[in-house]
Parts: structure tokens; C-alpha cells; sequence
């Protein structure tokens, strides 16, 4: 298996790094993560939300990433929940318990056709 640096590694040789596999609204995210040194009160002023709202932005820009580096394209449920918490429509909280049965029932839906099989 391929530790991260070899895989960005590999990315740059083939000029496909993984930052460029993210969606332009991620890529504004890190470079302003990274030009305010990675302080999310800094980004919750600068986006104008509240630091919960700011912290699931950077959760799911992390996911997206985990993603790209799996080789796996974006779990759109995640991509919605993480939608309706940065515009303040769920908690984070929520969110996250309404992901973890979302990817409970996948789980058993998959185990449940491989058992067919």
C-alpha cells in the first residue's frame, strides 16, 4: 500500500496532484486555510459563519481529500450534509449521526448482496 507522500509523489510526476482533483470551491477553502496559518476562528470571520460551520467545511474538504487519495469519487451524502450545515440549515451533531446511518445501512445493504452471492 502506498503511503500519502508516495501517492502525492505520484500525482505530481503525472501532473494530476490531488489538490487539483478538488472542486474550485474546496481549493479557495485550502488556500485560504493555509494563508491564515490554519486558524479556523480566522476562517469562520473571514467566511463570516460560526467556527462549528467553519470546522465541518474543513471536515468535508478532509473527506474529499481521503477520497481522492482512495481513488473513490465524493460520497454525495456527505456533500449534502456538509452543504446544509455550512448554510446552517443542521448542527454538525446532526449531521454526522444522520452520516453514520447513512454509511451503517450501506454497510449492511453491502454485506447483505455479498451474502447473495
Amino acid at each position: 500500500m502506498q503511503s500519502l507522500l508516495e501517492t502525492v509523489r505520484a500525482a505530481r510526476r503525472q501532473r494530476d496532484h490531488l489538490l487539483l482533483r478538488l472542486g474550485h470551491e474546496d481549493l479557495d477553502f485550502v488556500v485560504q486555510f493555509v494563508l491564515s496559518s490554519g486558524s479556523l476562528k480566522e476562517m469562520a470571520q473571514l467566511y463570516g459563519v460560526s467556527y462549528p460551520t467553519i470546522r465541518a467545511t474543513l471536515d468535508r474538504v478532509i473527506e474529499n481529500l481521503r477520497s481522492c487519495l482512495a481513488g473513490n469519487p465524493p460520497d454525495a451524502m456527505t456533500e449534502l450534509l456538509a452543504k446544509l450545515v455550512e448554510r446552517g440549515e443542521i448542527e454538525p451533531g446532526t449531521a454526522r449521526s444522520i452520516r453514520a446511518v447513512y454509511r451503517s445501512t450501506l454497510e449492511r445493504m453491502q454485506t447483505a448482496e455479498e451474502a447473495r452471492e
